[in-house]
């Protein structure tokens, strides 16, 4: 059986790292290229190395466009603007393109949508099983208790996260408001500081966490009169969100042009 050739960017962070360690032991894929952003000093180095394996004769690169042309599929954990700069390289070689990345803005949900009309891209905050059946009852217990139970989403990630709330906290919002049949946009509470006066009925609140190595951990409240009701995920490992990625691009390759999510993928549906 011929592998699927399998692409990392950002290679030597800590999801790349982990992301190459995963493609390694899946069979049925191999690392066949990986790239850094350029003056990244992990640059002409062994990908495997870098990753704390054997050498792969995989050197780490600095050209998106050469990536993309070599491999069938890239798995993506970087920043917003080089995601959609990549998503686009993607939509042009027909590269399936597996994308994590969070504190994505609707201009970038747009160009990934635009990019996806030409390729199979998988878009997920969070990768895990466990979390995206999270995503599935939060959507189904919120449209069972309804207003009478106040939504509160708590998350906390390591010092080192730069957006919040989380991709995966929002993805719960999300799914809470799609589960009350009402726009996450009308109903989201970022911040409480001051006089803030009661809380609004039917807002979905969120609190941020930021500390440590914290991998990360996402909590649903659902506060009612006279009870509570939570749901909660930890991640003690960033090998659950590689293993998701990788089980990705093994589905989608071969699929026609689309976004994805990983209900698409898991086969949970709506």
């Amino acid at each position: 059986m011929t592998e699927l050739r399998i692409g990392v960017t950002g290679a030597a962070g800590r999801m790349g790292t982990t992301l190459v360690r995963q493609v390694r032991a899946t069979d049925g894929c191999e690392i066949a290229g990986a790239i850094e952003r350029p003056g990244h000093d992990a640059v002409g180095r062994d990908a495997g190395e870098v990753a704390g394996l054997d050498a792969l004769g995989v050197p780490i690169g600095d050209d998106p466009v050469e990536l993309f042309a070599k491999v069938d599929a890239v798995l993506e954990f970087t920043a917003p603007d080089a995601t959609v700069e990549h998503a686009g390289l993607a939509a042009q070689g027909k590269t399936v393109h597996v994308i994590g990345t969070t504190g994505l803005n609707s201009d970038h949900e747009k160009a990934l949508a635009m990019a996806a009309r030409h390729t199979a891209i998988v878009r997920a905050p969070n990768m895990s099983v466990a979390v995206n059946l999270m995503l599935a009852l939060t959507e189904r217990i919120a449209g069972v208790l309804g207003e009478d139970y106040d939504i509160e989403i708590v998350e906390m990630h390591h010092r080192h996260k730069v957006d919040a709330p989380s991709g995966t906290a929002l993805g719960l919002g999300e799914a809470a408001a799609k589960g009350r049949g009402v726009s996450l946009d009308d109903v989201a509470q970022r911040a409480r500081n001051g006089h803030t006066g009661a809380r609004r009925a039917g807002d979905i609140g969120f609190a941020v966490l930021r500390g440590g190595d914290v991998v990360g951990e996402h909590k649903v409240v659902f506060a009612g009169d006279g009870e509570r009701f939570e749901i909660a995920h930890k991640a003690t490992g960033r090998q659950i969100f590689a293993r998701g990625a990788v089980h990705a691009a093994l589905w989608a390759h071969g699929k026609p042009p689309g976004l994805y999510s990983m209900k698409d993928v898991l086969g949970f549906g709506d």
